[in-house]
């Protein structure tokens, strides 16, 4: 990591922030542990991002339930940009929504307004859609590099996140984990939605397009998330297990009805236009 942006982080921790963690990060990272490196680093708060899928989901929900014509997720800012590069006729086929990273970002601006925004994430792409909504963005090597250089150890205590828990959506960051958890049962058949991960397989489809189709849930990264370019080496099918694991536990996990993502702590904020 450049000293330039250790610099810049470090004037960025004299003031309070939250970090929001992409839910792949259980491929990475040891939980709860990880939220203790986090708070030891500097951060104020920490906050995962299933509470904004949640949110996202519903308005998928919506929005596929009118729709006639082919609609195609927008959550994976590498697939937007694929599209409106190469494929400006689907323009409009990419549902309006936000992504669970703005979505959460909006969250946490309304829960904690004198926070700054630091997103952890798994690729380049969340970098460039980060502009404008989100005040600093460091990936998962950028992140391992911190913890190396300010010598942050792994401390096994039990600490939760602070707020916004949702274990339903812990599988979001895998292939189809969108469309696993938007309950979409009734409203599209099965052969109706599609799931491709891989850009490569993804643009094979968009050459042409089955008429069948209405719903194309996609990701730029082979694997979903856990497949981005700033996540570590170790095989797909075992970041994969992580998170399957992570999500299992979670739905036994204690947590304080003060730290669960209540639908109401969203009222009021637009997750789509």
């Amino acid at each position: 990591m450049e000293e330039r942006k250790i610099s810049e982080f470090n004037n960025l921790l004299k003031k309070k922030c939250v970090a929001m963690l992409a839910p792949s990060f259980i491929g990475e990272f040891e939980y709860p542990v990880i939220i203790n490196q986090l708070k030891d680093l500097g951060f104020d708060k920490v906050v995962e991002l299933t509470f904004g899928a949640k949110m996202v989901n519903r308005e998928y929900h919506k929005k596929l339930k009118k729709s006639k014509k082919l609609l195609i997720s927008s959550v994976c800012p590498g697939i937007v940009s694929i599209i409106k590069e190469k494929y400006p006729h689907l323009k409009n086929n990419l549902i309006k929504a936000d992504s669970p990273m703005i979505a959460m970002a909006k969250i946490c601006k309304d829960i904690y307004p004198k926070h700054k925004i630091v997103f952890i994430s798994p690729c380049n792409y969340k970098k460039q859609e980060a502009r404008g909504f989100i005040d600093y963005v460091i990936d998962y090597k950028e992140l391992n590099e911190l913890f190396k250089k300010f010598k942050i150890k792994k401390r096994k205590t039990k600490i939760l996140f602070d707020k916004f828990y949702n274990d339903y959506t812990k599988i979001y960051p895998l292939s189809g984990g969108l469309t696993k958890t938007a309950h979409l049962k009734g409203i599209l058949k099965k052969s109706e939605s599609l799931t491709i991960d891989g850009i490569k397989k993804v643009m094979k489809f968009l050459d042409n397009p089955d008429k069948n189709i209405k719903f194309l849930d996609v990701t730029f990264c082979i694997g979903g998330c856990i497949g981005g370019p700033c996540t570590s080496s170790i095989s797909l099918k075992e970041k994969k297990q992580k998170v399957l694991n992570y999500s299992e536990k979670a739905k036994d996990e204690d947590i304080p009805e003060t730290r669960k993502g209540l639908i109401e702590k969203a009222k009021g904020i637009k997750f789509s236009s």
